[in-house]
């Protein structure tokens, strides 16, 4: 039997809103991601945060990125990045768990909006019997595995339950197909006749 092999990366579009308390408004808030560096030289070192602003007040928190850093230390072309203030930087850094971690910020990952990176398409696999699909979660996006497969295949949630009761969509990882896939990696193998079953 011939399996194709191919992949699915989920690719964030946006960046989680953090929660934390905002000193102007006495309360807690949703900062936004500003999409911009502050670069600070400290001695023969440098400190860079990513900025933050209150959604109400626009009072703006620093999400510490790198303290007291030799400058040698961080490649030339991210420094440079943080200078011209990268999007796609900011963005990276806005879903980095150790970065989060490190600030003890709560980030709202379910909000996170994403597409779909990898061969999707229905074309042109005959020639093979089956798929297997590995998805790449890399960020943990907290994304239900049935409703991202019912809607990458084209098909209702409800028809890809019963394809997978009926075992003609399997993986390794059966049993948490109603979770969230928060893994970094994640399979499951489906044949190319899937539209085709009843």
């Amino acid at each position: 039997m011939s399996c194709l092999l191919t992949q699915w990366r989920i690719i964030p579009t946006n960046s989680p809103l953090i929660i934390r308390n905002c000193s102007k408004c006495g309360q807690k808030s949703e900062y936004i991601n500003t999409g911009n560096f502050r670069v600070n030289a400290n001695g023969n070192n440098l400190d860079v945060w990513l900025i933050y602003q209150c959604n109400k007040c626009k009072t703006t928190y620093n999400l510490s990125i790198y303290e007291r850093i030799s400058p040698n230390k961080i490649p030339k072309s991210e420094y440079e990045k943080f200078l011209a203030n990268d999007i796609d930087l900011a963005l990276q850094y806005s879903l980095n768990k150790d970065v989060l971690r490190k600030n003890k910020a709560q980030a709202v990952l379910d909000m996170v909006e994403f597409v779909i990176a990898g061969d999707t398409a229905m074309e042109g696999l005959p020639q093979h019997n089956s798929v297997t699909v590995e998805i790449i979660n890399p960020y943990n996006l907290p994304i239900r595995t049935l409703r991202l497969i019912a809607s990458q295949l084209n098909l209702s949630r409800s028809k890809v339950r019963k394809l997978i009761e009926q075992g003609i969509i399997t993986s390794s990882n059966i049993n948490d197909l109603n979770k969230k896939v928060i893994n970094n990696k994640w399979d499951f193998t489906y044949p190319t006749n899937i539209l085709d079953t009843k």
